[in-house]
């Protein structure tokens, strides 16, 4: 009976194994807000990283976090560095793109808790009289984020934190 039981629990394990390794390869969480205020005055909250404290999830994470911001003022080059507590983590963005009043691309790389390489894209469509604001990461899924997958839910855990992050966006633009 004892090795029905290992063997089942081993097949179970093995299945759940097999399982990650055949889901995808890459992941993407995106959520989209109407923002009642003309682009102008949404992308510069977004295209300058020393404003991102009036709006960012991520912001309040850690009040003792250390940030270093590099590169050009905002904008394409523009760079943020921080290191936080576990909830916050390390890690480095960089504004890769920047089309005034339209789109912005990030690249992001995670060092703590775990390391990851992505990319944030933030999009800002006029649209009768107010603005549709998209925000979405998207980027590898390696195996050990399979696995884990399986277990918890990406596109609710980060597209909360995306929600909040969007709904204090239309209220700092909404001024």
């Amino acid at each position: 009976m004892l090795k029905k039981i290992v063997f089942a629990i081993l097949a179970l394990i093995v299945i759940v194994l097999i399982y990650a390794a055949v889901r995808p390869g890459s992941f993407r969480v995106e959520r989209t807000a109407r923002i009642a205020a003309p682009a102008e005055k949404i992308f510069p909250l977004i295209n300058d990283f020393h404003r991102w404290g009036e709006w960012s999830p991520y912001e309040k994470l850690d009040p003792g976090m250390k940030r270093a911001f590099g590169g050009a003022p905002a904008g394409r080059g523009a760079t943020y560095a921080w290191e936080g507590n576990d909830k916050a983590g390390t890690g480095r963005m960089e504004i890769a793109e920047s089309t005034p009043a339209s789109r912005i691309a990030i690249r992001l790389d995670f060092i703590k808790p775990f390391e990851a390489r992505n990319m944030a894209e933030f999009t800002l469509q006029p649209q009768d009289g107010a603005t549709q604001v998209t925000w979405a990461m998207h980027g590898p899924s390696p195996y050990v984020a399979k696995l884990m997958g399986i277990f918890f839910n990406m596109d609710q855990m980060i597209g909360k934190d995306f929600e909040t992050g969007l709904a204090n966006l239309k209220t700092a633009s909404e001024k």
